[in-house]
């Protein structure tokens, strides 16, 4: 359940600004409201704060609504609707990447076979054709082959990997993160409104 406004903020809060709670979420989403998905814009802008702010401190999003927006059910669900929404995304990328993994280890697998193959098939034709230009040609060719058969697989414990282990972590941090309302009072003007707004 989302909580009341703290008086002192820590550093590392998300604000955002609507109008109304259901902003937040996929409008064409017809599960119950807390079990919706979140607006892709809504999603982008949250998750982009968050990566900029640092990893050591736990992480609020602070909503910014109208008072009378604050007080129904929807936003006193606000909080158990967003870390659902995070902690669905954080396992999917989990999976995700336990599946990357599993192609690296058969990948890898495959590869240094293969890299074995081609050293022994190499020594073979050295061995037949002798150390002349045509069996080291052979033999270097083969050797490439080998390694190449290896790209993917170092491809995916180096650099692959990293980038869906980090978002999940961030996914799982804003799971946790605490919902925190601030009701501000309502603005005729709708200049005003709108620039209270987190998006028109």
């Amino acid at each position: 359940m989302s909580q009341p406004m703290p008086q002192n903020l820590p550093h590392q809060t998300i604000e955002i600004r609507v109008e109304e709670v259901a902003q937040l979420f996929n409008t064409l989403d017809p599960f119950p409201f807390k079990e919706r998905d979140l607006d892709s814009d809504a999603e982008e802008y949250i998750v982009g704060w968050a990566r900029e702010l640092p990893r050591e401190r736990p992480l609020q999003i602070l909503v910014h609504l109208p008072a009378k927006e604050a007080e129904t059910k929807g936003a006193q669900e606000l909080g158990e609707a967003l870390a659902r929404f995070f902690a669905y995304r954080a396992d999917v990328l989990g999976r995700d990447l336990n599946e990357l993994l599993r192609i690296g280890r058969r990948s890898l697998l495959i590869g240094v076979s293969a890299l074995g193959l081609c050293l022994t098939v190499g020594r073979l034709v050295t061995g037949r054709f002798g150390p002349d230009y045509l069996g080291r040609f052979i033999e270097e060719g083969l050797i490439i082959v080998g390694w190449v058969a290896n790209w993917r697989p170092i491809e995916i414990f180096l650099y692959d990997w990293w980038p869906l282990a980090r978002r999940r972590d961030l996914y799982r941090r804003l799971a946790k993160a605490s919902v925190i309302l601030n009701p501000v009072p309502e603005v005729k003007d709708e200049r005003s409104a709108n620039e209270q707004s987190w998006r028109k």
